[in-house]
């Protein structure tokens, strides 16, 4: 019971208080007209961050460029006192998307939690032998979402995203993914 309400309180916050931007994909890969500021503002970390943990020496970047929008291992040991380490791993899984509107659907989840009361959410059914139920998961495409459903054809290494819309839904169709898992 205690483990339902967690979960629930999670998803509220997650629903309500947290955009995509809130938590960053590890790598960014530079588009036309990006600029550290640009980079910087989106990902919620400094200018001298980016350039600490990518060493570089100025604010020039390229297109196609890949940077690091976290502290590594490898990074000065200044950069990783100024940032909290969280403990998490990487999974490539095979993603799916569903809606809670489908026919013999209820529209809540195994935890008990309302996709249809709240259809912003951001939730995804995992198998929990893989990704316990209650966790933070970041996945590319979809933003930070929490393990908070399970599904009968869900098993092994995969995730199914609630999306409201059918029709985006659909357009999400049937990708490979490498997740961050958050511990």
């Amino acid at each position: 019971m205690k483990k339902i309400i967690v979960t629930i309180a999670a998803l509220l916050i997650f629903s309500f208080g947290l955009s995509e931007g809130t938590f960053a994909a590890s790598v960014y890969k530079v588009k036309s007209g990006d600029s550290l500021s640009k980079i910087s503002k989106k990902y919620h970390v400094s200018i001298s961050h980016l350039k600490q943990w990518n060493h570089l020496n100025s604010d020039m970047i390229k297109v196609n460029q890949l940077i690091k929008l976290y502290p590594s291992a490898s990074s000065s040991s200044s950069s990783s006192q100024s940032s909290p380490k969280e403990s998490f791993r990487y999974i490539t899984v095979n993603s799916t998307a569903y809606t809670a509107s489908c026919k013999g659907c209820s529209g809540v989840t195994s935890t008990g939690f309302n996709l249809l009361k709240h259809p912003n959410a951001k939730v995804i059914s995992v198998d929990p032998k893989i990704i316990p139920l209650g966790s933070k998961v970041y996945v590319p495409g979809y933003g930070l979402a929490i393990a908070g459903d399970k599904g009968c054809a869900i098993k092994g290494k995969k995730i199914d995203l609630f999306i409201s819309s059918r029709s985006k839904a659909l357009q999400w169709g049937a990708r490979t993914v490498t997740i961050k898992v958050y511990n």
